[in-house]
């Protein structure tokens, strides 16, 4: 027990570091739904939908393409900022100094021959302008000056680690102020390296050869590759980098730079090792890329171990880019590499990347989004109540706000309170009103001495709830899908205001018919998943005839329900179904396409269909038309503007279910009991 109890005392909090914050709030699904559903109505397939979403973002939340954005900039940024003459730069400044040191030190030496200061001067004055000219012709001159040899020796120096810090990041600083004993061993993992991987290229390496190297030089790579390929990985990025630059230098500079090589560390084995370590490189990895280049036209100079870095950062962004685009086949969040992310952009900005990749990964976990038997992305039944609930709460708003509103916990279903009580009868079953009883027997005793209770009820004093019958509907809306209704942007708002009803009537109004009907050069009905997938059609037509004569067919499946007949449109009927199924179209309409859809609604009313009509736009023909109609019907017109499509026509069904399901309530207007918000909206 006291050793348990010393573990519990030995341990230890830290920051949490095993991936996703454990305690950060869920994400939210809500707003991404909304824009995907829209957007899928539109006519965009599911999976461009969310490409979509993840693309734009939210309200709150970074999107792939503010990220992209951020790349590019960053890319620019380096591109614009550095020159490649930085190495040849400190070279010539090293120079000079050596120069001006052996100069000063030729004039204050007195014992010197005057030959000799001639020659040696003379030396000086006819050294090239060509920096690696220049440092190999005083490659054999004898310093009289300690600061001059000091200043040349610190060009062979930096040489040497700028070349190894082309392939090893941080060996320029590492080897700073470095010995013999440190060059010597530098140059034996040179020759380890390379002989482990040429026993690569003909298939002889094992794991025990890379730990044994690893063992013995271990301490040059810092990544702690686990094994060879790992190693390999790092190296040729970096080395294809290295040479991505060289490409990028003007000939002039790649010249000097390859005869300044030469007198690296003073020995030209190490040049040698290092091509034949690109070589071998080169070999093992030949998909990277060694024959690019890059336009740099900054003015801060920069070496080539830190140019390397550069060159590495801009394929890194370049790699991001591609990875934010989402635009190759089989693309998924889960390709983003958040650490090169946070590397390039910052900590938030792999957090955004991360909150995108949660977004997605809910989407499709969560029932919202599924792949069907054909490998297409579809919203699942799930998303479609989601969607239509929002819209459903849309409208309701929109409803409440514009007439008026009072809380009710009840809505008018069959055998529910209506809101009235009377005195109970004999056979009555409906629950008693438990207020207006006990205040009937109060009225009744209160001159009365009080002798026993303080309340007494009686048989009079009881008063019952009254509830209601309700009549079940058949609801038939038509929708017109004609070309001018995704012309004029009426689309998407036709869609949801389908999506709202049949929320509404699936969710408090299960007991009635539902048919949605789409309408445009011919007629069909849809299924709701149909019709918010519908792509826009662009067939000229509008044929109102074949969309009540499929209304009546629904109403006269259903007769002992009310027929309710409510038209979307936004144009005068242009066509019309010929007796052998033809379809007939021509504009302006004709009067035969014209008796053809008033005789089918004259059958409408026949049937006892309460109609409304949806008029959009401001067409003068179409206004005519539409009042001729409904009054022909004793119909309704409304003229919502498109934002408040659904709430008229869901307001419109409510009203009519009022009509003729609450006694002594007329139909007309928007009045109705609204759905699971309990909300009552009248006239």
């Amino acid at each position: 027990m006291a050793d348990v109890w010393s573990q519990r005392r030995a341990s230890r909090y830290g920051r949490y570091d095993g991936g996703p914050d454990p305690l950060a709030p869920p994400v939210d699904l809500s707003e991404a739904l909304d824009a995907i559903g829209e957007d899928v109505m539109a006519g965009y397939s599911p999976e461009r939908a969310l490409r979509e979403f993840l693309r734009r973002g939210g309200r709150d939340q970074a999107g792939l393409d503010d990220l992209a954005r951020r790349v590019a900039e960053r890319r620019r940024e380096l591109a614009s900022k550095h020159d490649l003459d930085g190495t040849l730069q400190e070279v010539r400044e090293l120079l000079d100094r050596a120069l001006l040191e052996e100069r000063k030190q030729l004039a204050r030496d007195a014992m010197m021959d005057d030959g000799d200061r001639a020659l040696r001067e003379m030396t000086l004055d006819s050294v090239s302008p060509n920096p690696a000219a220049a440092v190999s012709e005083l490659a054999s001159y004898d310093w009289q000056s300690r600061e001059a040899r000091e200043a040349y020796e610190q060009i062979k120096d930096l040489l040497g680690r700028e070349l190894l810090d082309q392939r090893f990041q941080g060996m320029k600083q590492a080897l700073e102020n470095a010995t013999d004993e440190d060059r010597a061993a530098i140059a034996e993992m040179l020759s380890d390296l390379n002989e482990l991987l040429e026993k690569r290229q003909r298939g002889e390496d094992t794991q025990g050869d890379f730990e044994e190297f690893m063992a013995k030089h271990g301490q040059h790579f810092p990544e702690g590759p686990e094994n060879l390929d790992e190693l390999l990985d790092a190296m040729a990025a970096r080395a294809a980098a290295a040479q991505r630059m060289m490409n990028s230098m003007s000939p002039e500079q790649r010249q000097q730079l390859m005869e300044l090589s030469a007198q690296a560390f003073g020995s030209p084995q190490l040049m040698d090792a290092l091509s034949r370590l690109d070589g071998n490189l080169q070999q093992l990895r030949p998909g990277e890329d060694w024959f690019g280049s890059e336009r740099m036209e900054g003015s801060e100079g920069i070496g080539l171990g830190d140019g390397t870095g550069v060159f590495q950062d801009l394929a890194e962004l370049d790699a991001l880019s591609d990875q934010l685009s989402q635009s190759y086949g089989g693309a998924r969040m889960d390709d983003l590499d958040l650490d090169a992310l946070a590397r390039q952009l910052g900590d938030e900005a792999a957090v955004d990347a991360r909150t995108l990749q949660q977004l997605e990964k809910a989407l499709r976990d969560n029932g919202t989004l599924q792949r069907g038997s054909d490998g297409q992305l579809r919203l699942t039944p799930k998303a479609m109540r989601q969607l239509g609930k929002a819209l459903l709460r849309d409208a309701a708003d929109r409803l409440s706000g514009r007439q008026g509103q009072r809380e009710s916990r009840q809505a008018g279903a069959a055998g529910e309170r209506s809101g009235s009580t009377r005195a109970w009868a004999f056979g009555d079953t409906e629950p008693w009103d438990v207020t207006r009883t006990l205040t009937n027997a109060i009225v009744r005793t209160a001159g009365e001495p009080r002798t026993g209770p303080a309340i007494r009820l009686t048989i009079d004093d009881v008063e019952v709830q009254e509830t209601e019958e309700r009549t079940q509907a058949a609801v038939a809306l038509l929708v017109d899908t004609s070309f001018s209704m995704a012309m004029d942007g009426r689309w998407v708002p036709m869609k949801r205001t389908a999506l709202a009803l049949h929320t509404l009537i699936r969710s408090r109004f299960r007991g009635d018919h539902l048919q949605l009907i789409a309408f445009g050069r011919h007629a069909q009905p849809m299924e709701i998943e149909e019709l918010t997938a519908l792509d826009a059609m662009y067939d000229k037509g509008t044929n109102l005839h074949h969309g009540l004569l499929l209304a009546n067919r629904h109403f006269r499946k259903h007769p002992n329900a009310q027929p309710v007949l409510l038209v979307v449109t936004d144009g005068e009927p242009t066509s019309h179904l010929e007796p052998d199924g033809e379809v007939f179209f021509t504009y302006p309409p004709h009067p035969l396409t014209v008796a053809y859809a008033v005789r089918e609604l004259d059958n409408a009313r026949r049937l006892g269909a309460q109609t409304t009509f949806f008029r959009l736009g401001e067409d003068p023909g179409l206004a005519r038309f539409i009042d001729q109609m409904a009054s022909r019907v004793d119909g309704r017109v409304v003229a919502p503007e498109l934002d408040d499509l659904g709430a008229a026509v869901v307001g419109s069904y409510l009203g009519d279910r009022a009509g003729f399901g609450r006694s002594g309530l007329g139909g007309g207007g928007y009045g109705g009991w609204f759905g699971n918000r309990g909300f009552w909206v009248g006239d």
